[in-house]
């Protein structure tokens, strides 16, 4: 592969490591503050999401390295790439399933947009480690749903 095939591919890669760290941040905040009848479980699976997350953005910045690119690494650079937005308040427990069920989606959509990018440049490492991501994201979306059924 050459420098310029793995552009597309290495600016997916930059979007979804700022999104998944984004929500890594994101999923941190609200296990560190959430409160009411659902705090025991909430506060125990965003513990399992968020660190899923940060052993993720270190996959995804190590593929990045591994095509000759230099990862993202600043709360400035990832806020200019990221599809997620930071969340400064303290919502109740039941807004943050639902803003943490659509940042999941919007992860999984990133991740998708790496398997493009990967698949036309025939770098399957890329399109796997997105494959990968998108059924994580897909699945913590479905756990974090039914929280709300």
């Amino acid at each position: 592969m050459t420098k310029k095939s793995n552009e597309p591919t290495v600016k997916a890669l930059s979007t979804l490591l700022a999104s998944s760290y984004t929500l890594y941040l994101k999923t941190h905040n609200f296990h560190w503050n959430v409160t009411g009848p659902m705090f025991n479980s909430l506060h125990a699976m965003f513990e399992v999401q968020y660190t899923e997350l940060a052993l993720a953005v270190d996959a995804v910045a190590e593929r990045m390295r591994a095509l000759g690119a230099f990862a993202p690494a600043s709360y400035t650079e990832f806020s200019k790439l990221t599809t997620v937005s930071e969340e400064t308040g303290r919502p109740e427990a039941t807004e943050m399933i639902r803003m943490l069920v659509a940042d999941q989606e919007l992860v999984a959509e990133a991740a998708r947009r790496l398997i493009e990018a990967a698949e036309a440049a025939r770098d399957q490492a890329s399109a796997d480690l997105a494959t990968r991501r998108v059924e994580v994201h897909e699945k913590n979306a479905w756990m974090l749903r039914s929280h709300l059924e």
